[in-house]
């Protein structure tokens, strides 16, 4: 087993595949290099003397500045490395070959809608309109357990706290993210459960929502009902019985929604599952696929990788706006672009932004960047996606969803028991988390710290993704487990 790994020919970094101890002698390019500290998994050291004030290189572009000389063989961190990032920069599109080859067509075995489009679970959805009736969707999913028969996969309610009091783009966001989601193919059936004098209500819902399938999509207003409760279940039964006349039939990967993203990182995210899920993203547009990459404040000081692979100088201009809309946003609320990374990411070896972003964009593979999605957009173009949300878990899973992701792969190095609107594969970067946390962790990817090659973890991934979307559950699906969570930017009323 590879005790380190350089990443990159002209780094001046290497990460530790195990822990290492200080004393230890290796050999990088014919040179020896004595450790003189302890280095954790995960974390770098110095593969040459770097002056204070230079930049230091992993990736093969810098991750940050040293705060002071560091001497090779020593541990490099938080303590004496800081961010090299400025605010808002200039970008120049500077275009790079990247086309993928097209592969052989692959198959799962998905659920088609009236409406054409493919969906990869047959789930009855209870969405409310407005937190008010969050308790009254959940009783109804309750009740309702059991109409779960025949090809119905779930019966689910997904509370949220918004829909009312709300204004501007959270009040937009609100009303785009639910429309999204009940259009999701995933769902054969859909409750609408408004209260009746909220802003988002289901009059105005409708029209975010546009045409629909009327035996699909159901509506409820509480107020106008003398038994919500009773009239839910009566309607959630209607529904089982048309989304119980959907069966599995196999439908090209070309029809495939990826969402990508990562949370809990450690210093081996970015050398073994979020490249595992890049070789997965490239397999699935390669196949005709789309992938939808997200968390916009992790491509930081990694954004002009994504900008040259840009189709065109529309695409690029388009990623240039995503990038510095978000900045602003930090900006208008007094807060440090580059307060990233957190602690669990820096106990497992990142130590700023531009580190944890040149490992993030690794799961965006080496396809060209055909499309970038505002908050809420439903997905349009084929191949890989860069699309506007922030980096916390639970909202940008979400956000994947509502932009049209049939499954998110999120990829971890300290494990969560999260889930989304739709199956949320969890990617262990080490194996130690996989071992100790099977009841979270979907796949494991720490073999490639063991000598497992990329090609062949990305190969594994791919089939594990098409049994997936052919039915089989998650971790987070076994334990019952259903989350959703929307952007809120604004005032409160």
């Amino acid at each position: 087993m590879k005790k380190y790994l350089k990443i990159h020919p002209s780094d001046s970094v290497a990460v530790a595949l195990t822990p290492l101890k200080s004393g230890t002698v290796l050999s990088s390019e014919g040179e020896s290099i004595t450790l003189l500290e302890n280095i954790p998994q995960g974390h770098k050291f110095a593969l040459k003397d770097i002056p204070a004030g230079s930049k230091i290189l992993k990736y093969g572009a810098p991750i940050g500045v040293a705060k002071e000389s560091i001497s090779k063989g020593t541990w490099i961190h938080t303590h004496n490395m800081k961010t090299g990032l400025g605010d808002l920069l200039t970008y120049t599109y500077q275009k790079e070959p990247c086309e993928l080859p097209s592969t052989e067509e692959r198959f799962f075995e998905g659920f088609r809608r009236k409406d054409n489009k493919a969906g990869v679970r047959n789930e009855i959805w209870i969405i409310p309109t407005v937190g008010c009736v969050n308790n009254v969707a959940s009783a109804i999913a309750r009740q309702a357990q059991i109409y779960q028969t025949g090809t119905i996969d779930e019966i689910v309610a997904f509370p949220h706290p918004y829909g009312c009091s709300q204004m501007g783009d959270d009040q937009e966001h609100t009303r785009q993210i639910l429309a999204d989601l009940i259009n999701h193919p995933n769902a054969g059936g859909v409750l609408v459960l408004g209260l009746g004098c909220e802003n988002s209500n289901i009059d105005v819902l409708k029209q975010y929502i546009g045409n629909y399938d009327k035996q699909r999509v159901r509506f409820l207003v509480a107020q106008e009902s003398e038994d919500e409760i009773t009239d839910g279940v009566n309607i959630v039964k209607e529904l089982a019985q048309y989304a119980g006349s959907f069966h599995r039939e196999p439908i090209s990967c070309k029809e495939l929604v990826i969402g990508m993203k990562c949370g809990g990182s450690d210093g081996l995210s970015g050398i073994t599952a979020n490249p595992t899920v890049g070789g997965l993203s490239d397999l699935i547009i390669s196949k005709g696929g789309t992938t939808i990459l997200t968390e916009v404040p992790e491509m930081f000081g990694a954004e002009t990788l994504l900008m040259n692979r840009c189709a065109d100088e529309e695409v690029f201009e388009k990623t240039v706006c995503l990038i510095n809309d978000f900045k602003n946003y930090f900006k208008s609320h007094n807060q440090t672009i580059y307060e990233n990374p957190s602690p669990g990411n820096k106990k497992g070896g990142i130590s700023t932004l531009e580190d944890k972003s040149l490992g993030c964009t690794q799961k965006s593979g080496s396809a060209p960047v055909k499309g970038v999605l505002s908050y809420g957009e439903p997905v349009k173009e084929k191949g890989l996606n860069l699309l506007s949300a922030p980096g916390n878990d639970l909202v940008a899973s979400t956000a994947l969803a509502a932009s049209g992701a049939h499954i998110v792969l999120f990829t971890t190095g300290r494990g969560t028991p999260f889930a989304s609107p739709v199956p949320t594969v969890k990617i262990s970067s080490n194996t130690a988390l996989f071992r100790k946390k099977k009841n979270w962790i979907d796949f494991n990817c720490g073999t490639a710290a063991e000598g497992t090659s990329i090609q062949d973890l990305s190969n594994h991934l791919f089939e594990y993704v098409l049994e997936v979307a052919s039915g089989k559950k998650v971790k987070a699906e076994e334990a019952g487990f259903h989350d959703m969570a929307i952007f809120k930017q604004g005032v409160t009323l």
